[in-house]
């Protein structure tokens, strides 16, 4: 018959400051002694404008906004909320005790509060609705504020941080003006399919104008847009227009989103905007034909144009959590920078700058199947806010750099010979830090890094990609010596060969296409790289690594040109790769089959070959 009242969570000053005392005198109410008829939810949870309150969080209020525009998010951080909801016939089994479900360093966690809300003169002092009998904002703040520590452990957190934990969501940034979306059409429109897949498939995505200093903060546009606030996207559509609406906005398709200011003020009054010329143009049957609706105050559309044109950063949470058809579009891993005195255990190196130490940072290997898929990696570090009170820094400064590497590397990279730097992150002292590129078909090493050498701390590292990535970590340095191994030769040499390039290949006749491709080969390990389309002047850049039991074993290189029934043989090179061997780029004419004495073919490659006795030098 009593209400829940949290130990672990006390109604007291550490439950909202760490070590500051509110000005004015705070009291901790129920819902019941704050207003008349309770809600959690009111009619529609998207419905209600939110405000931040006297010492609000303006992210938390837009992640919020986010978190309603998609049910299957908000009823799994809010779950069974019809059973948790108040019942007036029911009012003597109500117990003051709510959950809510966070995602939490890659493990949903589930968090349990009382009711109890800090008030200054009856008012809300953090988040609440406009519809002032709805409490579910208030409450979920206050559970996230536990999991963190306390109120102010929400500052400083970016509206992608709230959402990807109230979600379990990859958050992309993606820089507008550097994108240069508003000169490339074709760009827009690629960016225009990934906005519609990503919250087809239950994304969520958000966008604001930046502003250069804090007076220009919260001012209006010319277009009634406010600078430094974040806007919500509620749909995003493309349409297809009958024949007298061609005519009247001389286009086949329009390309349309809409938005939704939390505060519920300050639309957008250009083209598109609810008094314009081209809403007029619409008949009441139109837009509902079309599904240019608005159900919310606050809620606008904008053409993709104007939309390219006015915003400048784009936050895409990506919704990762079901398995598509069976296939894995994220693959994620929990790892750990560690201290270690013997150089091959330690595993905090440093970032790209210490360049003695960077490679014995944490190593992880995917592979790209095919050419031209959009990868976006994300690393996040573990929260230290738990540990404010303590004196620890909120977070280190971290990022990550990545490597195309040989296409059959099983092993930890100790030296960065012919390795391509295939991108690098920012490094900055946030909770996360993410990349977005398009790759190449091959082996990817991803190195984290803290920007500091020598310190200890845990991070997840998240990949996402349309197609199976298979992520990794590489641990060995070497072959393992096993009873196999000493019976039929350990290695004694390490190799590592890049061929560049293919040129001047045989063509029978003028008309031949050529198809070109490598094989490397060595013993029984080979490695074959993508077929080049259409051409005698390929280029390749493939890598291989091989661990030689001695240096009689050759290193063969054919080049192939793929049919449609059965291959052709265009040529090879046969090669020593001793360790004293020169490791310049060289080029060597293509010969037939029979070693290197064998007699010569058209054609030449291009390669570096690198060996070394050292089977932790490469």
């Amino acid at each position: 018959g009593g209400f829940f009242c949290d130990p672990t969570f006390l109604p007291e000053n550490d439950s909202l400051f760490y070590n500051r005392l509110l000005p004015g005198k705070v009291v901790w109410k129920r819902p019941q002694d704050i207003c008349d008829d309770p809600r959690l939810i009111v009619g529609n949870i998207s419905n209600h404008q939110l405000t931040q309150g006297r010492l609000g969080h303006k992210p938390m209020v837009s992640a919020f906004s986010c978190l309603a525009v998609q049910e299957s998010h908000w009823t799994k951080t809010i779950p069974n909320h019809k059973e948790q909801e108040w019942d007036p016939r029911k009012l003597d089994k109500y117990a003051g005790i709510f959950r809510f479900r966070f995602w939490h360093f890659g493990e949903w966690t589930e968090v349990v509060i009382d009711d109890l809300l800090p008030t200054i003169n009856g008012d809300l002092v953090f988040s609440f609705s406009t519809s002032m009998n709805e409490f579910w904002n208030a409450l979920l703040e206050k559970a996230y504020a536990k999991l963190l520590g306390c109120y102010e452990a929400l500052d400083g957190l970016t509206t992608t941080d709230i959402i990807v934990d109230f979600t379990g969501t990859l958050a992309e940034t993606v820089d507008m003006q550097k994108g240069r979306y508003t000169e490339l059409v074709e760009e827009k429109y690629k960016l225009f399919g990934e906005l519609y897949k990503t919250f087809t498939k239950g994304g969520l995505i958000c966008c604001s104008i930046e502003f250069p200093n804090q007076e220009e903060q919260e001012v209006e546009t010319d277009w009634g847009l406010l600078k430094g606030h974040t806007y919500t996207m509620t749909d995003i559509r493309k349409i297809r227009l009958g024949e007298r609406l061609v005519e009247v906005f001389s286009t086949e398709k329009l390309y349309m989103i809409r938005l939704r200011n939390p505060l519920g003020r300050q639309e957008w009054s250009g083209p598109w905007s609810e008094i314009s010329e081209e809403w007029q143009q619409l008949t009441a049957a139109d837009r509902k034909n079309l599904g240019l609706v608005m159900s919310d105050d606050g809620e606008f559309w904008m053409s993709l144009e104007d939309f390219c044109r006015n915003f400048h950063e784009l936050n895409v949470c990506r919704n990762v959590n079901s398995p598509i058809f069976g296939r894995k579009e994220l693959e994620s891993v929990v790892g750990c920078w560690t201290v270690d005195d013997d150089p091959l255990m330690n595993r905090s190196g440093g970032c790209y700058n210490n360049r003695d130490t960077f490679l014995q940072n944490p190593q992880y290997i995917f592979t790209v199947p095919e050419d031209g898929h959009k990868v976006i990696m994300s690393l996040q570090q573990k929260d230290l806010r738990t540990y404010r009170r303590m004196g620890r820094p909120d977070n280190y400064i971290i990022g990550f750099e990545l490597f195309k590497v040989e296409m059959n590397r099983k092993f930890r990279l100790h030296h960065l010979y012919i390795q391509e730097r295939a991108g690098t992150s920012t490094y900055i002292d946030t909770r996360t830090v993410f990349l977005s590129k398009y790759l190449k078909k091959g082996n990817y090493v991803l190195v984290p890094t803290m920007f500091q050498h020598g310190r200890t701390s845990e991070f997840l590292l998240r990949i996402f990609s349309e197609v199976p990535v298979q992520l990794r970590e590489l641990t060995l340095d070497m072959p393992k010596m096993s009873c196999w191994n000493l019976a039929r030769g350990y290695p004694k040499v390490v190799t590592q060969i890049t061929v560049h390039s293919a040129e001047g290949l045989e063509k029978k006749y003028a008309n031949e296409t050529v198809n070109p491709y490598l094989v490397i080969k060595c013993g029984k390990e080979e490695v074959r790289s993508p077929v080049q389309k259409n051409t005698v002047h390929a280029i390749f850049d493939t890598q291989a690594i091989f661990y030689r039991r001695t240096t009689d074993i050759p290193i063969i290189v054919q080049v192939w040109n793929r049919r449609k029934f059965c291959d052709q043989f265009l040529g090879q090179v046969t090669l020593d790769a001793d360790p004293s061997d020169c490791r310049d780029l060289k080029s060597l004419y293509l010969r037939k089959k029979g070693g290197p004495t064998a007699k010569v073919k058209q054609g030449h490659i291009s390669f570096k070959v690198i060996s070394s006795d050292d089977l932790t030098e490469l």
